[in-house]
């Protein structure tokens, strides 16, 4: 280029029809004419070993490319900030080095498009957008989940808010979100803008739109005004339509997915950082600087409706299969037991003061309450919720010991063994009550043997009792008597000992 704007100016051109022709800042051709070929060596020479802003980063962002060739420059931007702390580089700078990055090393981007037609530009708090999106994502155990995201933005300032869930959105939980929108924004504009689905909608009816029951009754108590867009008619919600892409494709996507209440933290942060942060290409501003003066104009709203009141159970946990429900980055216990393989398992939560309160259904006795917690990964349980593990262990030692004839020699057997082996002693005596199933004619003799070699196991018993079914088995003929009084479990194969250590009991050589 250099050598090009030399070229022109040799013959005859001025500066400023140079500029025209290469594409260049009549400053910029001055600068090149001032240089010599020598000099323009140097430079350019120096351009290309020149330290650069997200050189540090580099890897970093070339793993990123590599994991997942579809991010955009901007979801990359927002990564740096949020993943490596640094934003001290503007939005240009990124698409110019992830471009150079993806040439370099053959990582290409499949682009799709879609046409939309320019419409005017809106008053303040006058209209709101609402839409619907579905995503599957990467759980951290390296598995998919789908969730469930309902979107809001407000037309004049672009100002944007999202819930998640983790099952498809009923009426109920419609209402919840807008509530949750409401109060995010301050206020509610006169007008909100609906697809046709059918958690709010039954019937465009030629005009005279008829709304599910619920809706209906939520939509008369707030009053605001609803604009429902008829079929095939992108535009007249094309605002919402780019901020559901907007956040699936630069929040969700490639995000590890852990907890539902975390996933939803870390997207109101990403609104906060770069959603509703970053300027928007239509109006060439922030949506948050904007909403400042949006603001006022939004219509006030009290703050919990009477309706949404009456309907606390919208709020609802699943309880998993360790008994604990999630709540706010929290885990809290559930009666051991409430969890039911294949079978229902959401639970309604309520919130008294500082209480949490969890309740199969809404107004039935409380399965559990707890203390709100104000920290986060925490595992809230109460004492009573866990499985009593002394419960049940006398009792399964007296149907051992009533086996035996001897019940005050196999007394002192059975403590010698909960003394040993306290937190396996349930396996322990599962295994005495096989082996006494098993190999019933040796159990008082095995007895003898274990308490008189002091072998305080379970496994040294089932071992002696075995081997004298076994020497028994040898010294009578008639064989399949005795292999019908031994249980099927007779014919596992036992734990392997080495013959030296038998030999050392016995007292052998």
């Amino acid at each position: 280029m250099i050598v090009e704007v030399h070229q022109l100016k040799r013959q005859g051109f001025t500066v400023s029809a140079i500029a025209r022709k290469c594409e260049l800042s009549r400053t910029t051709v001055y600068e090149y004419l001032e240089m010599d070929l020598e000099e323009a060596y140097e430079w350019v020479n120096k351009l290309k070993t020149r330290k650069r802003k997200l050189d540090p980063y580099r890897a970093d962002i070339l793993s990123w490319l590599k994991e997942h060739p579809d991010l955009s420059a901007s979801q990359i931007s927002d990564w740096l900030e949020e993943r490596c702390h640094f934003k001290g580089v503007g939005d240009s700078t990124v698409r110019t080095y992830v471009k150079e990055l993806r040439e370099e090393y053959h990582i290409p981007k499949t682009l799709s498009y879609r046409s939309y037609e320019a419409v005017e530009e809106l008053p303040k708090g006058q209209q709101m957008q609402v839409d619907f999106g579905e995503m599957n994502v990467e759980t951290a155990e390296g598995k998919t989940t789908k969730l469930y995201v309902i979107a809001f933005v407000l037309s004049h300032s672009r100002f944007k808010y999202a819930v998640w869930q983790e099952h498809p959105f009923t009426t109920r939980d419609v209402i919840r979100c807008h509530e949750k929108a409401f109060e995010f924004y301050g206020g509610m504009t006169e007008e909100i803008v609906y697809d046709q689905d059918k958690l709010m909608i039954v019937s465009e009816n030629g005009g005279d739109i008829l709304y599910t029951e619920e809706f209906q009754a939520y939509r008369q108590q707030r009053g605001f005004r609803i604009y429902l867009c008829r079929a095939a008619d992108p535009e007249s919600k094309g605002k919402i339509e780019n901020v559901v892409k907007f956040i699936k494709g630069n929040f969700a996507k490639n995000r590890i997915f852990h907890q539902l209440e975390t996933w939803n933290e870390q997207c109101l942060a990403w609104l906060e950082r770069k959603g509703n942060y970053q300027v928007h290409n239509t109006i060439k501003k922030r949506p948050v600087d904007v909403f400042a003066l949006e603001k006022p104009h939004l219509r006030k709203v009290s703050s919990l409706l009477s309706f949404e009141s009456n309907h606390v159970s919208s709020i609802t946990r699943t309880v998993h299969k360790d008994n604990i429900i999630k709540f706010r980055s929290n885990r809290y216990s559930v009666p051991l037991g409430t969890y039911k393989p294949g079978g229902d398992n959401t639970v309604c939560l309520r919130i008294v003061e500082d209480r949490l309160i969890i309740e199969k259904n809404h107004g039935e006795e409380p399965l559990a309450i707890h203390l709100l917690s104000k920290g986060k990964g925490q595992l809230i349980k109460n004492t009573n919720h866990g499985r009593d593990r002394t419960k049940g262990i006398a009792a399964y030692m007296e149907t051992v010991r009533e086996s035996f004839e001897d019940g005050a020699k196999v007394q002192r057997f059975l403590d010698e063994i909960h003394h040993r082996y306290p937190r396996y002693i349930r396996d322990q005596l599962q295994i005495l009550q096989k082996t006494i199933k098993g190999f019933s004619p040796y159990i008082q003799q095995a007895l003898d043997v274990c308490m008189e070699k002091a072998l305080w196991s379970a496994n040294d018993f089932r071992d002696v009792a075995k081997h004298l079914a076994e020497t028994r088995a040898h010294e009578e003929p008639d064989v399949q008597s005795i292999a019908q009084s031994v249980s099927p479990n007779y014919k596992e194969k036992a734990a392997v000992r080495e013959l030296q250590g038998y030999l050392k009991i016995l007292g052998g050589a």
